[in-house]
């Protein structure tokens, strides 16, 4: 049987660990309405709002976050929690057929910092925060 000394030390080396741990995650929160939206607003909204070319084909409306969350007449966007199978980290980084890879046309890519912080949200579970 251990003595109470064991027991107290490997309790005190637990704890110890789990707030360093706890310390060194210095993930930031992803904030949705301060910024995700502020990046689909100004790489995604032109053509996927109400009546947009975007919306019309696919019926994805990116308004809101509800209307993101909803998805398109084929399925969901963003599947919280899940990076790689979020369809519009698909679209957007490239690895769909360059047909409908997003954005369309001659418009700029997206920023890598600027998928990095939808991929973070995206991993921090998508809340509308």
């Amino acid at each position: 049987m251990m003595n109470l000394k064991k027991i107290t030390e490997k309790l005190i080396v637990l704890i110890l660990f789990t707030l360093v741990v706890a310390a060194c995650s210095n993930e930031t929160l992803v904030s949705f309405s301060q910024d995700v939206k502020p990046i689909l607003d100004q790489n995604c909204i032109r053509c996927h709002q109400s009546g947009g070319v975007g919306q019309t084909a696919s019926g994805l409306s990116m308004e809101t976050y509800a209307d993101l969350m909803k998805g398109t007449r084929n399925g969901p966007m963003i599947i919280a929690g899940d990076v790689e199978g979020s369809n519009l980290l698909v679209l957007m980084e490239g690895r769909a057929d360059p047909s409908i890879s997003m954005p369309h046309d001659q418009q700029k890519p997206i920023a890598k910092e600027d998928i990095q912080t939808i991929r973070l949200w995206i991993d921090q579970g998508a809340k509308n925060n």
